[in-house]
């Protein structure tokens, strides 16, 4: 029964409302801090300027399979980020930090797949202060889900709706 409750705690519902965030340093490239997010709870804000194209965070947590991804799905957050078609990371257990980085439409980082390995790389100058966002890109079959990143060009959807021929999101 121990063995079921730890797993229902640490694997099916991680990141509860009573978490507080945890960076891993040494996932960091420069001073990260985090924050309350005017996006969503927790966000993960710049706490020195970053110039363009550096290494700021590696996205870190248990590396599992698609039957796993499957069966955590429940969760009412995923943090799970895909590295191959069979492999995924699941940033809840043991994360960096790294994914509490918010959805924006207008993002500031960009996720380089490199060897199983998410490096997240500043797409221009990030200012102190500034919270760092991520395009989700989520596809497949999954419900549309509402942005509210709040930037100019804000598409209204973490992921991409279908055009009205029906076909998939590309």
């Amino acid at each position: 029964m121990a063995e079921r409750t730890a797993f229902v705690r640490e694997v099916l519902l991680p990141g509860g409302p009573e978490v507080v965030p945890r960076l891993d340093p040494a996932a960091c490239r420069y001073k990260l801090k985090f924050g309350r997010s005017r996006i969503d709870r927790w966000g993960l804000f710049a706490a020195e300027p970053i110039p363009a194209r550096r290494r700021v965070i590696e996205y870190t947590g248990e590396r599992i399979g698609r039957d796993e991804v499957y069966r955590r799905r429940l969760r009412p957050r995923m943090y799970v980020f895909w590295v191959s078609r069979r492999r995924a990371i699941d940033g809840a257990i043991r994360g960096s930090g790294a994914e509490f980085i918010n959805h924006g439409c207008e993002p500031n980082l960009v996720a380089r797949v490199r060897k199983g390995r998410v490096l997240l790389v500043s797409l221009r100058p990030i200012e102190a202060g500034e919270e760092l966002l991520l395009d989700y890109r989520i596809t497949g079959d999954t419900p549309l889900l509402a942005c509210r990143c709040g930037a100019r060009a804000c598409r209204g959807f973490l992921n991409r709706p279908p055009d009205e021929s029906g076909a998939p999101p590309r």
